[in-house]
């Protein structure tokens, strides 16, 4: 594969090639020699069906030798123009025939494979070594638009043909290829630092944001259609760059063997092997999936002293001033934040119709399919980005009568925490957070009762409702946090989604309740153990006494935390005492059992005003057990009786009225360095591979296994 012949030679006419005449036409293409791109050549190479199988050490040799000869040959902008040509046959013909979409097949899967080589082995961030600067004088540029860049161009084709053809049968193959080019044209991301600069090139992914409209509503629409369908490909169907005994071709099975110096890793192909056809759907719904999720959390950034881009190119300044930099509008996350309802629109009831193309699509479907999906962490960041950005689908999924349907996935999630990434476990709190902000959710929760919940493993529950059961498994996710990750963003999450409930608990279960008097009753302990460590180290003598200051600083920032952290919890005890004690026994049968444990704290400056309330509540209901003439011992039961006959005469007297706590959740100044990260780990942890060394966008583990492709000895 490293040296090319003059010229290549294909079997004889209408026979199909033999295995060296493919090797020869590879041999071609990566080498010195320049093939112009109305050369016969690119269509006789685009037509091969690929059934060799050659070693990963010759495909790594026509890797280096297709990037080192491309400064001349120019092929790899040759062959993404022949991509886009193939696509607009393909669009634009209403009966593609076999050869025309084998021909597209092979034009995107080729061209990922040395892409995503040089993407991971580029020298320069600015990527002159794709070399896309094509002599548009060449002959048969005719048709190439003369204001356009390759990359412009390429991008148009490719989320053209993804928006406007729909996934049937017979293009299902070319869809899949298309989205994997895709996530291999938006990889150099993964070699950005953290941080988006003005001086960033993504010359892909800039361009896919430079697309009219049209496009732009036409692919999120797609994609998200693609996630809710979940298409199936052919039972027993082949794809077209595989040989006809469904074996992998020629770059597939070296893409397997050294999936992080060639191309895609193995799940590129894995729909082929699969034994169900479900297992076949979800790879094309998962992948529209994660290129969804890397273009609406793109940002470009560019500084105020930037002009704004043109249409086919991001111009930007070296300037590293933070505050001077903005954001361009990422038009497909403003797609998915403007997308309508199509059984219902609002905008069209009320004549406010906006201006331009907008995404239509079924809520109930993609509520229900993220319902299914939201095992999925990729799922769970859409879910996000629908409640978070999308005003009509946050208001859709708080009328609907069967909450149960996402937050149950999310509970169970929840529940099993300790194997969750801690930044799905923020994403699943924040979309609970967000619901929690409207009384009408809060109110929902409480009325909606389980028969049962499987996956619950401490106890029984039976006839729970579900806010009683998001009350056990918040309270569950604080002890877990404080036990495990110590994280104070967690615990401020999980503490605001339960004050936000309280005002509007009803007939919480006896469990939870007890939950949630003894979560006062763990943070106290903490608290008065820190309290007593503090109060030792002041009275100790140390010989570093920077150190000494140092640690008291620690401990009294801890125990600021912990302070707040119970205030927080009285105030949540408070407000449902407050606001719905009538209809909450099993509360004050919780406070009554163990109002010890509120002792400690009556006098304290911090807490004193909201215990006040509570012990108006205890004086109020121990009054009442006082004045009962029982024949025996007290039973829960007994107790109960007592509690829920005078809930009934409960006019809550005495009781100061506190302004209703409201937590409410807003991004941090800066979340794209955030998101963006987490879409890549997202698509990295799906199974799509890149060279360890080259990513710079966040950090990764080097083994000596993921050494960079020219280190290795091959």
């Amino acid at each position: 594969m490293g040296a090319a012949p003059s010229t290549p030679r294909l079997g004889a006419e209408g026979a199909p090639p033999s295995p060296g005449a493919a090797e020869q036409m590879f041999a071609a293409l990566v080498g010195d020699k320049a093939y112009p791109i109305s050369s016969e050549f690119w269509k006789q190479l685009l037509e091969l069906p690929l059934p060799q199988q050659w070693p990963r050490d010759r495909v790594l040799q026509a890797c280096h030798a297709f990037a080192q000869n491309n400064y001349q040959t120019k092929h790899l902008a040759k062959i993404l123009i022949h991509l886009v040509w193939c696509l607009q046959e393909c669009t634009l013909t209403t009966s593609v025939s076999s050869v025309v979409y084998g021909r597209a097949i092979n034009a995107a899967y080729i061209s990922s494979i040395f892409l995503k080589f040089i993407i991971e082995n580029a020298k320069a961030d600015n990527w002159q070594e794709l070399s896309l600067d094509i002599d548009k004088n060449e002959k048969g540029m005719e048709k190439f638009p003369a204001e356009n860049t390759v990359e412009y161009f390429l991008m148009r084709g490719v989320l053209n043909y993804i928006g406007s053809v729909d996934v049937s049968l017979e293009s299902c193959y070319l869809h899949h290829e298309l989205l994997n080019l895709m996530l291999v044209l938006m990889s150099t991301q993964l070699c950005s630092g953290p941080s988006p600069e003005p001086k960033d090139v993504h010359p892909f992914i800039d361009a896919a944001m430079l697309q009219d409209s049209s496009i732009v509503v036409s692919v999120v629409r797609k994609l998200l259609l693609n996630f809710v369908t979940r298409p199936k490909f052919p039972q027993n169907g082949s794809h077209p760059v595989f040989s006809d005994d469904g074996r992998p071709g020629v770059l597939q099975r070296v893409g397997s063997a050294a999936a992080n110096f060639v191309l895609l890793p193995y799940y590129t192909f894995n729909y082929l092997v699969s034994s169900t056809p479900e297992g076949a759907t979800s790879q094309l719904a998962d992948n529209s999936l994660l290129v969804l999720l890397v273009m609406i959390h793109y940002r470009k950034c560019i500084s105020t002293n930037d002009s704004i881009p043109s249409n086919n190119t991001y111009t930007g300044s070296d300037t590293n001033d933070k505050e001077a930099q903005i954001f361009h509008e990422n038009p497909y996350c403003k797609a998915l934040n403007n997308a309508k309802d199509i059984q219902y629109d609002r905008a069209d009831v009320e004549g406010n119709a906006q201006d331009g193309p907008v995404v239509r699509l079924s809520f109930a479907s993609l509520f229900d399919a993220l319902g299914r999906c939201l095992n999925n962490e990729s799922s769970v960041l859409l879910l996000y980005s629908l409640v978070h950005g999308n005003c009509d689908f946050q208001e859709y999924v708080l009328v609907r009568t069967d909450l149960d349907t996402l937050l149950m996935p999310i509970l169970e999630m929840l529940y099993n925490a300790s194997r969750k990434t801690s930044n799905q476990i923020y994403m699943l709190l924040i979309i609970l957070l967000i619901l929690s902000q409207d009384s009408t959710f809060n109110a929902s929760v409480h009325k909606l009762v389980l028969p049962a919940v499987p996956w619950y493993h401490e106890r029984l529950m039976h006839q729970t409702s579900l806010g009683s059961l998001m009350v056990v498994i918040l309270i569950r996710t604080i002890k877990y946090n404080l036990s495990k990750l110590r994280d104070v963003y967690l615990h401020t999450n999980c503490l605001a989604i339960l004050a936000n409930m309280a005002p509007h608990v009803h007939r919480l279960s006896a469990y939870a309740s007890q939950r949630l008097v003894s979560l006062f009753d763990m943070l106290s302990r903490k608290y008065a153990k820190l309290a007593e460590l503090k109060n030792d180290k002041s009275h100790k003598v140390i010989s570093d006494q920077m150190e000494a200051d140092n640690n008291a600083d620690d401990m009294s920032t801890e125990l600021h935390v912990y302070t707040d952290f119970l205030r927080i919890v009285l105030e949540i005890i408070n407000a449902i005492l407050t606001y719905a004690l009538p209809r909450n026994p099993e509360v004050v049968y919780a406070v009554l059992h163990r109002q010890e444990v509120f002792e400690p704290f009556k006098n304290h400056p911090r807490f004193n005003e909201l215990l006040e309330n509570i012990y108006t509540v205890l004086d109020f209901f121990n009054s009442r057990m006082d004045m009962q003439q029982l024949d025996g011992e007290w039973s829960v039961d007994k107790v109960l009786e007592v509690i829920n006959k005078n809930c009934r005469s409960w006019r809550g007297e005495g009781m100061k009225m506190f302004t209703q706590l409201r937590f409410t959740y807003e991004q941090e100044s800066h979340p794209e360095e955030f998101f963006i990260p987490y879409a890549w780990r997202l698509v990295l942890s799906r199974g799509f591979s890149f060279n360890p060394g080259a990513i710079n966008l966040f950090p990764v583990e080097i083994h000596l296994d993921d050494a960079p492709s020219s280190e290795q000895k091959v």
